[in-house]
């Protein structure tokens, strides 16, 4: 597994809240992006060379999980922003795509900021405990959105605190969560298409304590890339790398929330910037391009780079995003590409043959509600 990335997309920033390196770095085995190790891919996420990218077995890391076991990652490159006060709930869902308005306590979903065009500027994983909402995000996104929600609270209550948080993620069914951790401030149960999976906030100097605490309770350690490997296969997107400026919410086809899923966008709230968007293409239409899972070749000595074109031929049908190994599909990534080209054979990037795995995005082909209703008033077949 040789593979190496070509280069790392120099136009992210890589910085973590304090932009030091965590202290999980100082356990035996824990291995940085930087170290040489030939069986890691560099990750691209902002802050990803403050953590751990493996423990010197990334892909026995991986197999735990599908030998029945559970891992813990150490995230804490990420941002955690609290928002709280009388008025924080109704302020973010006048703001965002996720409904807030009566939601209960405890309440955990992703959501996203949307410019006036429908086009994906931010996303966070949100939970709710009184009053206050707890936001999860890449440490690259951290400043803009707290940016934008000081410059639309006015004269609301609302107080919006960037902490200096860190994030421990753990998975898989193998073993239960302690009732309490060192410097425990929440704990995010995950809704995604990947194995089991919770989100756990502690104070930033309670970190290694609480990953001590974890990995001698029966969770086995697991660097950045095997998480990395779930989240690729769980087309969990990160913006800056996997979408483009131009990305709208119905791209990544779980983010659209339903009765027993509540995603990144929910179909049934109140008006908020870029809903006509949203309200236009779920119901007269659907996304020109879409979020899949794509198999890469591997046989050259590098893989192709995250943000290569993706082209049929001459003709570009799309953009690569991460790139990573998986201990049972081997290099894998995902990837934005146009609809009519996802069953189309011959697509390269930097030269190297992919693979759209088709099983990663769902058929799109039933009649739009949209159209159903108008059809209905005209009398005619919708279909």
């Amino acid at each position: 597994m040789s593979s190496q990335p070509k280069n790392p997309n120099a136009s992210l920033p890589r910085h973590s809240p304090g932009d030091a390196a965590s202290p999980i770095l100082d356990l035996a085995g824990a291995l940085p992006p930087d170290s040489g190790s030939p069986a890691g891919l560099r990750p691209e996420e902002a802050g990803s060379d403050t953590v751990a990218w493996h423990y010197g077995g990334p892909l026995e890391e991986q197999m735990c999980l599908s030998r029945g076991g559970a891992t813990v990652t150490d995230r804490s490159h990420l941002s955690v922003v609290e928002i709280s006060g009388a008025d924080a709930l109704d302020l973010c869902n006048r703001l965002f795509s996720q409904k807030l308005d009566g939601a209960p306590d405890g309440y955990a979903a992703g959501m996203l900021n949307l410019n006036a065009q429908g086009h994906v500027l931010h996303s966070a994983r949100i939970a709710l405990a009184g009053t206050t909402l707890t936001m999860i995000t890449t440490a690259d996104q951290a400043e803009s959105l707290v940016a934008y929600i000081e410059s639309m609270r006015f004269w609301s209550q609302v107080t919006v605190t960037p902490t200096t948080h860190a994030v421990l993620t753990v998975m898989g069914s193998g073993h239960r969560l302690p009732q309490t951790l060192d410097g425990e401030i929440a704990r995010i149960p995950i809704d995604w298409l990947g194995p089991q999976r919770t989100d756990v906030i502690v104070r930033r100097e309670s970190l290694a304590a609480a990953f001590t605490t974890l990995s001698g309770g029966g969770f086995t350690p697991a660097g950045l890339m095997a998480f990395t490997a779930e989240r690729v296969k769980a087309l969990d997107a990160y913006p800056p790398l996997d979408l483009t400026p131009a990305s709208i919410p119905h791209e990544v086809w779980h983010w659209i929330g339903t009765a027993d899923h509540p995603g990144f966008v929910h179909l049934d709230k109140g008006c908020y910037r870029g809903q006509e968007t949203v309200s236009r293409v779920h119901n007269l239409g659907r996304s020109p391009k879409v979020l899949a899972l794509v198999h890469l070749d591997g046989s050259a000595p590098d893989l192709p780079a995250p943000g290569e074109s993706i082209v049929a031929g001459r003709r570009s049908v799309g953009r690569l995003g991460t790139v990573v190994h998986d201990c049972d599909l081997g290099p894998i990534g995902l990837a934005v590409i146009k609809r009519s080209a996802l069953s189309s054979g011959g697509l390269h990037a930097d030269g190297q043959p992919i693979t759209v795995d088709t099983d990663s995005v769902p058929g799109d082909d039933a009649p739009r509600p949209g159209r159903v209703a108008i059809a209905k008033l005209k009398g005619t077949d919708a279909t």
